[in-house]
This record gives structure tokens, C-alpha cells and sequence, in this order.
């Protein structure tokens, strides 16, 4: 009976899971991301044709454009989307894409979105260049948007995302706690995802309260989706389409291996400090963390977490006003938690 049931749960959890796909979930905005798809790339040629190569082969690959959605969804609660808010959903994906071209840098990434890392195709200067240049672009047009309220957010997004890249930078595996872990998501990724949805809201003209609101919601959204990734990471490379145990080789200490330390005994805990102190993490050193991590059920805990995240944002979508896209705000968190890669 046991095993029926848990096949009848994960039946209906992969029936969720294709029902909020996240372009079905977005249907609602739908002719907005695809003009904003049109747009990011034609507004960031210049006369320099490699330049144009790396903006293309990054801003074409095939991201969520959740970010930049986000803000649209944003000024939809209120006033709607108007040109100034499709200028700062291009900033928040400039901004977005800017880091991660220096994040393969700083990680010697070989992959991004599937393809080779503009790294690894064109060298870091390149990347970091790249890099510089759209981070300028989303400035540029953060300007234009004459909105000093919003420029203060993002200005102050950018500084909170370096510093999360900074404290990841100094973390060590030898000192670690939840904490310090939550911090550097807040930092490196969740501020941009209520920078992001709290931007279309101020243009679109909503009170404070509300606008405040929905940043913490954002900011939920945010941290779910980084423990999402970093579980998604130590998981099967079929489902993900990305190479396994990547956090690992690089040494970032995430929640998965943060949590596997805390649990593990003394034998365990000693064997996976050898793998870490490793001049290079192989495969099979890879799949042997991965099945510790499953002894102590590290990857589960880290998606209760997530799962604890996305049900606060869920939480604060209904502290806001009664709108039809409130439920769009619900699905997105599902989504997140449920999403495979």
C-alpha cells in the first residue's frame, strides 16, 4: 500500500509539474516577453562585431526571461505595461546576464543554458568585457527611466549581488552554517527577483505598502530558487540537462553540502573532507558525494527549504489586493519548487 502510494504521489506531482510549465504560467504577459525577446538583443548591437557574437550567444540562449517577467508582472497588478517598463525589464535582464558572463569567469565554468560558456569560447577577457558592456547597457537605460526610487533600488541590487559573490568567494567548507548560507543568497540571487517585480510596480504607479509587499514576495521567490538550483545541481543530468556536481568541483559550499557536513559522522564527515581537499573532484568522487548526500537526505532537506520559501511568497500574494493575476504570482512559486532544471 506504502508503494502504491508514493507512486500515485509522484504521478500527480509530474502532473502538476507539466501543468505549470512556466511559458503556460506566463500566457498572461506572453506578447510582452516575446516583443521583450526582440527587443534585448536588438538594443545591445553595436558597431563591434565581435561584441555582437557574445551579446547574441548569451541574450539567444534560451533563458527563463523570469526576471524581466517579473517586472511585467508587476506593472500588470497596477497601471500596466507601457514602454518604460519594457526599458526596465531589459535593465533587470542586462543586469542578469551581465553576472552571469563574470560568474563563469570567477568559476571557470564550461557551460551556460546548455552551450559553451562565452568563456570558453571566446577567452575572460571577452566574457568580462561582455560582461562590463551590458552592465552598462541596463544602466544607460535605467537613466532614461527618470525614476529616482528605482534607480536607488537597482543601485543598490548591484552592490548587494556583488557582495554575495564576494562572501561565496571567502566561504570555506571548514566553517559553515545555514546562515552564512542565506545570506549569500539573499545577497547573490534573491535581491534581484524583488528588485525585479518591485521596479514594475513603482512605475506603474503603486502605493508604497503594496510595492514593499511584493518585494519580500520576490525576495522568497528568489531564495527558493537558488536552493532549487543548488539541489538541481547533485541531480540527475538527464533531467537537468547540465553537468553534475558542478558546485562541487568548484567548492561552493551550498545548502546540500552545507547540511551533508552538518550530519554526517565522524568517518563520513572525515572521507568527504578528503574529496574537498582535492586538488581535482572526479566523477566518481562526484557520485560518492552525491550518495552521502543521499544517506543523509542533504538534497530533501534543501528542497524543504525551498518548499518553506515559495509557501511565505505564496503567503504574502494574499495580503495583497484580490486580482486575477495573483494567482499567475501563486503558480510561479509552484513552479519553482517543482521545476527539473
Amino acid at each position: 500500500m506504502v508503494e502504491i502510494n508514493q507512486s500515485i504521489l509522484k504521478t500527480n506531482k509530474q502532473n502538476i509539474s507539466r501543468q505549470l510549465n512556466l511559458e503556460n504560467i506566463l500566457k498572461v504577459v506572453s506578447p510582452h516577453i516575446k516583443l521583450l525577446d526582440s527587443q534585448i538583443l536588438k538594443n545591445a548591437e553595436t558597431d563591434h562585431p565581435l561584441l555582437n557574437k557574445i551579446s547574441e550567444h548569451i541574450l539567444s540562449s534560451g533563458g527563463k526571461r523570469l526576471r524581466p517577467a517579473l517586472v511585467i508582472l508587476g506593472a500588470e497588478l497596477f497601471d500596466g505595461v507601457n514602454e518604460r517598463i519594457m526599458k526596465a525589464a531589459q535593465v533587470i535582464e542586462y543586469l542578469h546576464t551581465a553576472t552571469l558572463l563574470h560568474d563563469d569567469v570567477v568559476d571557470g565554468a564550461l557551460t551556460r543554458r546548455n552551450k559553451l560558456a562565452v568563456c570558453r569560447i571566446w577567452g575572460n577577457d571577452a566574457s568580462v568585457i561582455s560582461g562590463d558592456y551590458l552592465l552598462a547597457m541596463a544602466f544607460n537605460n535605467l537613466t532614461k527611466l527618470k525614476n529616482l526610487e528605482v534607480m536607488d533600488l537597482i543601485s543598490d541590487t548591484t552592490t548587494k549581488m556583488a557582495k554575495g559573490e564576494l562572501l561565496q568567494l571567502m566561504r570555506s567548507f571548514e566553517t559553515i552554517n545555514e546562515e552564512e548560507y542565506l545570506e549569500i543568497i539573499i545577497n547573490k540571487t534573491a535581491c534581484l527577483f524583488g528588485a525585479a517585480i518591485k521596479t514594475g510596480c513603482l512605475l506603474a504607479g503603486a502605493e508604497k505598502e503594496s510595492a514593499n509587499l511584493l518585494y519580500e514576495y520576490g525576495m522568497k521567490l528568489g531564495i527558493a530558487f537558488q536552493l532549487v538550483d543548488d539541489a538541481l545541481d547533485y541531480s540527475d543530468e538527464k533531467k537537468t540537462g547540465k553537468p553534475v556536481g558542478v558546485d562541487l568541483q568548484e567548492r561552493k559550499i551550498t545548502l546540500p553540502l552545507s547540511e551533508l557536513i552538518k550530519k554526517a559522522n565522524d568517518s563520513d564527515k572525515k572521507r568527504l573532507f578528503s574529496i574537498l581537499s582535492l586538488k581535482k573532484i572526479e566523477k566518481p568522487h562526484i557520485d560518492e558525494v552525491i550518495d552521502l548526500m543521499k544517506k543523509y537526505r542533504s538534497i530533501d532537506y534543501t528542497l524543504d527549504v525551498s518548499r518553506k520559501y515559495t509557501k511565505q511568497a505564496k503567503k504574502i500574494v494574499e495580503e495583497l489586493p484580490p486580482k486575477k493575476l495573483n494567482q499567475t504570482l501563486k503558480e510561479i512559486a509552484d513552479y519553482i519548487v517543482l521545476r527539473q532544471f
